[in-house]
């Protein structure tokens, strides 16, 4: 892919039908859960990605044997029943932050002796309420750059060499507090693991954040394979000897991608139809489809997919709206704010200054580059209307920045997105699909 990409600016409302990739979220979720499964598990609708892909080898290298046919979307794991089949290795889990929470925890609680290596991005990323919990537990973690990050050594608990004390495995379940305010996460990683953990588990969230959207497609998930997760709004309960069930996963559409599409009908009063995503989906990211129906379009579910119209030009309302739980999403609201009629206020995003990049300064960076006049707070932003200027939109490794900002070409000439190929991380065609779509000439 080149170095950077010029978004062609439209001069027509879009019309557009497309088909997305696989859920991220859940790709790397029935990824784990196949790995802890005892015998074969199939996959369908999986996204290939960069970051699906550093979850797959990492699992190679770990001993599990796995099928991969990209051309159907498909994978097939063989599970070995809550064991990780070699005892030492090295992985790599690239910038792939489920990668990095949920086999951290995986061989935290393993036999085994590991290494855990990860891209520089992945690495300024926070880790330390997790190594902290499984360190509690008898883990043994050896810092190889800087304490509480990636990369580390770690020596899971049921590994002699650790020195954890079984005593503790009673028949009572194994107790954990867990601060969930920087990432849910660690939450999610616990909770997927626990087949790894015979005697039950009962987890006591300390943070004021309790609950979540990426939390509640875990237990979706879990229960779907047969494991209930117990949810007094405190505390997160899982009864003993738990063993997943299912054995096909067929993985929902990425509503996160969808919703690129969904902001391109919403700007320019045009159409867009998002094949086989539905009111039911389970992702959190369904939410934005509420906060463009309050701006002023209209969201219509028809048998093969959800459409949204664009209200007439010059119409979109501006909003104001807590985006804590579907904050993926912030930055497509904040890439579309210049074009409504009234300011666009986001609250309780502050967690995402912990993300790829500090998404959170880098909307109100490079809207303020093209004109745009933001505030940007410690937890929230407000972006007032106005015509983005041309320029070069820095990316910061971080895809959906990319992806986000590319809105902006649509509607104004000149806005070239630096380094695209970051998308690779969940939408390696997105700027190829996007080429197809408004007729640009590659």
């Amino acid at each position: 892919m080149k170095e950077q990409y010029e978004v062609k600016r439209l001069d027509r409302p879009v019309d557009w039908t497309v088909d997305v990739p696989g859920s991220k979220s859940m790709t790397n979720r029935a990824l784990l859960m196949a790995a802890l499964s005892d015998g074969e598990v199939k996959l369908e609708g999986v996204l290939f990605s960069d970051d699906s892909r550093h979850f797959l080898e990492s699992l190679v290298s770990l001993g599990f044997m796995v099928d991969i046919n990209e051309s159907e979307k498909a994978v097939t794991v063989l599970g070995c029943g809550g064991n990780i089949p070699k005892k030492q290795a090295v992985i790599n889990v690239g910038s792939a932050g489920t990668a990095a929470r949920f086999l951290t925890a995986m061989l935290g609680f393993s036999d085994g002796e590991y290494t855990i290596e990860a891209s520089e991005q992945m690495k300024k990323r926070p880790m330390q309420e997790l190594f902290s919990l499984l360190t509690g537990v008898g883990a043994k973690i050896t810092y190889l750059e800087t304490e509480g990050h990636l990369p580390v050594k770690i020596c899971g608990r049921r590994n002699p060499k650790a020195g954890a004390d079984q005593s503790k495995a009673d028949g009572n379940p194994l107790q954990l507090p867990l601060d969930i305010s920087k990432s849910t996460q660690f939450l999610s990683a616990l909770l997927l693991i626990s087949p790894m953990i015979p005697q039950g588990l009962d987890i006591h969230i300390t943070s004021e954040k309790t609950d979540g959207s990426y939390i509640r497609i875990t237990r979706k998930m879990l229960a779907d394979a047969g494991v209930e997760v117990k949810y007094d709004g405190k505390n997160y309960r899982i009864d003993p000897n738990a063993v997943y069930q299912k054995k096909h996963y067929q993985i929902e559409p990425d509503v996160s991608a969808a919703c690129y599409f969904y902001a391109a009908a919403a700007i320019t009063g045009g159409r867009a139809l998002v094949k086989h995503v539905h009111k039911d989906n389970s992702q959190g990211d369904m939410k934005f489809l509420d906060v463009l129906a309050r701006m002023g379009c209209t969201v219509t579910e028809k048998a093969d997919g959800i459409e949204v119209t664009g209200p007439a030009e010059d119409t979109l309302k501006g909003i104001e709206i807590d985006m804590n739980d579907f904050s993926d999403q912030a930055l497509t609201l904040a890439a579309i704010a210049p074009f409504c009629n009234s300011g666009v206020h986001i609250t309780h995003i502050g967690h995402i200054r912990g993300q790829e990049c500090d998404r959170l300064h880098a909307m109100s960076e490079e809207l303020t580059k093209r004109g745009i006049t933001c505030t940007e707070e410690p937890d929230a932003i407000t972006i007032k209307p106005g015509i983005p200027s041309a320029g070069i939109v820095s990316t910061y490794e971080d895809h959906r920045v990319a992806m986000s900002f590319a809105l902006l070409g649509l509607k104004v000439d000149g806005i070239v997105i630096d380094n695209p190929s970051c998308c690779r991380k969940t939408f390696e065609n997105y700027f190829d699909l996007l080429d197809q779509l408004s007729g640009k000439d590659r």
